[in-house]
């Protein structure tokens, strides 16, 4: 799907820019991972990752199809002095340029909605995940008020239009959830829950068992 990235970059670092501490707060309250390697899925500008990388000791991969969109996020990196925990890769879900069992927390908000093919996306996610591993992706704004107030913004510059607020209720609703469900199936995944309500948003939660050898703090 072709974007105006320079448009959704200034909507993103604007209208959206409180939606990301409160997503990473609530990723690593679930996940518990502080340590180890973070794949920031469709990263577009790199804030989900950049929030993720402020309040952590992971090492973040910004991963996405888009040369300009990377650009952008090497700036995010270097705004946030995080050029020796992060860097980016360009490459697409459906064929991850990464080996397997490396990463011990992949996220992704909002770019799951445009892929084209799920079972394959999640199985590649699956097999770069390392063991007790976690996967958090899906879609939503950290909070019910959040939610709304970018929902009037976007409205706003819309005039009033409102696909926006139609999107995000087609995006994460019961007919979306059921899809998700549908392809983890296809893909054999079985160790995931799901996150769903107007609070949270619309999320997959999913876990590569291992024998607890999610990266632990170095001693000093």
């Amino acid at each position: 799907m072709e974007i105006d990235v320079k448009k959704f970059d200034h909507i993103a670092r604007s209208v959206f820019f409180p939606v990301y501490p409160l997503i990473a707060d609530q990723i690593i309250t679930r996940t518990g991972i502080t340590w180890g390697i973070c794949l920031d899925i469709g990263c577009g500008g790199g804030y989900l990752g950049a929030a993720l990388a402020r309040i952590t000791n992971l090492f973040v991969h910004f991963l996405d199809q888009s040369a300009e969109m990377l650009t952008i996020a090497n700036g995010t990196i270097a705004d946030s002095d995080l050029q020796e925990r992060a860097d980016t890769l360009q490459g697409d879900v459906m064929d991850i340029p990464l080996p397997n069992g490396v990463v011990n927390l992949a996220v992704s908000r909002g770019s799951i909605f445009f892929w084209e093919d799920l079972p394959r996306a999640f199985s590649e996610i699956y097999r770069v995940l390392a063991p007790d591993g976690w996967a958090y992706i899906g879609g939503g704004f950290g909070s019910r008020e959040v939610r709304e107030s970018i929902e009037r913004e976007m409205a706003s510059l819309n005039h009033n239009k409102g696909p926006f607020s139609n999107r995000v209720r087609r995006n994460l609703g019961p007919e979306t959830r059921a899809r998700f469900e549908t392809a983890l199936d296809k893909a054999g995944i079985k160790t995931f829950s799901i996150l769903h309500d107007e609070e949270i948003g619309l999320w997959i939660l999913m876990r590569k068992p291992g024998l607890c050898n999610a990266p632990k703090k170095p001693k000093k």
